[in-house]
């Protein structure tokens, strides 16, 4: 079976994870440190904290920036129900958009109709979904006009970038994930990233229990620490993310110009963009979606459906107060190409011969 996610280990890790096994310090340290270091000069940004997963990621980015009971905050309806879940847990009302027909990122069109509709929105978080930037111009725009925080969710978009800028670095806040399917890995993990220090430093504390000073905590936080050998494994893993992203644009490329089915759409990378395929992810027209899938199951290919759901008609949502009454008439895009999406491997430990069995397979259908 070709598989849809592999995680690149090699040697590297294996040496650095021994390490920090025989030195003993496993608890968030020396290599926390050197990792949080590492991913800010690869941002080129500002503070970077890393966090035990890219959820309580993006939970500290809310909380640290004020967050607060009954804050509404605008966030995508197709992606991960972490993006959600996090608003609901900082104690926000999550509203949810629709998304764009040709990058599936949230649409800055259905943005602006919330808008109109609702006066006190707080924040907007925004999703660079299967590796590709959003429009950051417009979301910008909108932001700056309406007077919002702005946090991008970059769970799986490790070195995309939006007119030479990475993500990460437009908003407020921004979050990464480190989960094994993402462009590089720390096992579990993820990093905050915050524009402003003093609210670095907030969220320093805030992963940690609320720490001020040794037995001296300031308020009531969290244990969300990164451990040692999950940082470990990071700073390795970083070392590589732009191989890693290389080839995966060179097997989304080879998809790009091979592809060729009169019933399937493939994914465009968006002017301004640089896509780094977390996903590859293919639009199944026709109601033909499952059958494509069992089809290439027979033929020995993974494949996973990113999302067969939006997030606002989960039951968790459903059965919620939270949930806005009028949300599912905006929602139009989303809720067609929910029945539409599937991904196929992209990642980069395929083979030539195993990316050319896919297409073949593809094209046959």
């Amino acid at each position: 079976m070709i598989k849809i996610a592999q995680p690149q280990i090699g040697q590297e890790e294996i040496d650095a994870v021994n390490s920090v096994l025989v030195s003993g310090q496993l608890a968030s340290g020396e290599n926390v440190k050197r990792f949080q270091e590492a991913f800010s000069q690869y941002l080129n940004y500002r503070s970077c904290i890393a966090a035990s997963s890219g959820t309580t990621a993006l939970e500290i980015a809310l909380r640290s920036l004020g967050i607060n009971q009954g804050d509404k905050i605008i966030t995508t309806s197709f992606s991960f129900i972490a993006t959600a879940n996090v608003i609901v847990h900082a104690g926000g009302i999550p509203l949810f958009a629709d998304i764009d027909e040709t990058s599936m990122n949230i649409s800055t069109e259905s943005i602006e109709q919330i808008l109109q509709v609702h006066t006190d929105v707080k924040a907007i978080v925004i999703v660079h979904l299967f590796g590709q930037s959003c429009d950051m111009d417009k979301i910008k725009g909108i932001a700056s006009k309406y007077r919002l925080l702005l946090i991008e969710d970059c769970a799986q978009a490790h070195g995309a970038e939006w007119n030479g800028r990475k993500v990460g670095t437009f908003g407020e806040a921004a979050a990464f994930s480190f989960y094994p399917t993402k462009n590089m890995t720390t096992s579990e993990g993820g990093m905050v990233i915050l524009k402003d220090e003093m609210t670095a430093g907030f969220a320093s504390q805030l992963i940690q229990h609320g720490v001020k000073a040794k037995n001296q905590f300031e308020f009531i936080g969290y244990n969300y620490r990164l451990s040692e050998i999950s940082a470990a494994i990071g700073l390795c893993q970083l070392k590589k993310l732009d191989q890693f992203n290389a080839l995966r644009r060179e097997n989304a490329a080879f998809y790009d110009k091979y592809i060729d089915h009169h019933n399937i759409i493939k994914p465009l990378e968006v002017a301004g963009t640089k896509h780094v395929y977390n996903q590859y992810t293919l639009r199944i027209l026709n109601g033909k979606r499952d059958t494509f899938i069992a089809y290439l199951e027979q033929k020995g290919i993974g494949t996973s459906i990113y999302y067969p759901y939006s997030i606002p008609e989960q039951a968790c949502y459903q059965s919620s107060d939270l949930l806005e009454l009028e949300y599912d008439k905006r929602l139009e895009v989303t809720n067609r190409i929910k029945r539409e999406v599937v991904s196929i491997p992209v990642h980069p430990g395929l083979i030539q011969d195993e990316i050319e069995q896919i297409v073949t397979a593809i094209n046959k259908f």
